[in-house]
Order: structure tokens, then sequence, then C-alpha cells
């Protein structure tokens, strides 16, 4: 190309990123710039420029594509909501072990009322075990005691977080509990 029309060339380049051309459109044949018509050559379809177009036959012409302005969507960050954790109370073993005996019955007997092992009765009064939510809240009913204690964990939101000067650390993944 010569000075001059590489100067057209990278001028009308710059209109077109100036109107807002999602990209310029090039020939497929010869490469140049600008506005094309869909031709069909030899029985394939190719993008070429008024130029190489007299070399098959013009289908429909095509004109570089403006960009619109979108609306970018609004990110509203909300405050983050507080997860519930369900966590067994210290004194489990105690605490059943005294209601059962209350209620006058024999581990045996109490482990056929509740349909679990008398094994897993003798475990979890000794505190050998640990009895799953959902078994705590089926002898919470039978017994009529509080096993199950609910804690509210409230993740740090970001505003509350303080700004990062070093390394990360424990203590910026450390989330607070709270009692309910």
């Amino acid at each position: 190309m010569s000075g001059e029309k590489l100067y057209k060339h990278k001028i009308s380049l710059i209109s077109q990123l100036i109107q807002g051309v999602d990209y310029p459109m090039q020939c497929d044949m010869c490469g140049q710039d600008g506005f094309l018509f869909c031709t069909e050559v030899e029985g394939t379809r190719l993008d070429l420029c008024q130029n190489c177009s007299k070399f098959g036959k013009v289908l429909f012409s095509k004109r570089p594509v403006m960009k619109k302005e979108s609306k970018k969507a609004k990110i509203v960050e909300k405050a983050p909501e507080p997860e519930i954790i369900e966590l067994l109370v210290e004194d489990y073993a105690n605490k059943i072990k005294s209601a059962r005996e209350k209620l006058g019955l024999k581990q045996i007997e109490f482990a056929k009322r509740i349909s679990e092992k008398e094994s897993i009765v003798q475990n979890m009064e000794t505190g050998k075990f640990q009895p799953p939510i959902t078994l705590a809240r089926k002898l919470e009913r039978f017994l009529n005691i509080r096993l199950v204690e609910e804690i509210e964990e409230k993740p740090i939101a970001k505003d509350d977080a303080k700004p990062k000067d070093g390394p990360l650390t424990l203590g910026d993944f450390v989330k607070v509990r709270k009692k309910k």
C-alpha cells in the first residue's frame, strides 16, 4: 500500500471504532477492511470486498455491526445471611442417662422404645458415641430434654473485613459464631 492509501485505511479503521463497530470486517480474499459482500465463489460463501466480489455471485451486502450500549445489570450485594449450625451440647451423656433413669427405664427397654441398639445407648451414656443430630432430636422428643443447640454463624461482611496489608492469615478465614 502506498502512504496515502495506508493513511486512508487507518482513518477508516479509526472512524469505524469511534462509530462503535464491533470489529473491523476483513475481506476473506485480500484482507482489506471495510464493507463486505457475502459472495458465492465456486460454491463457497465468502465475505469479500467490492473489488474481490466481482469474482463470484454477490448474495447480499454485509455492513459492520454497530455496538449497542447495553444496560448493565446492577449487582446488588446482599448482606450475607447467617448460617445456623446445630451442635450437640457438651454434657449430652449425663443428660441422656439422668432423663432415662427419671423415666425408670433400663438401657435395654429404652433402646427398644427409641428403636436403637442397646450398645448405642450404652455408648451414648458413657460419652463414647456422639449421636447424629437426627438421633439427638429423637431423644429430645422422647426424653423431653434439650440436646441440640443452634449456633448462628455470621459471616464477616466485605465492608467489615480489614484491608489487606500483607499475606493471608488464619484469622482472615475465621467466621464469628453467636449463640442464638
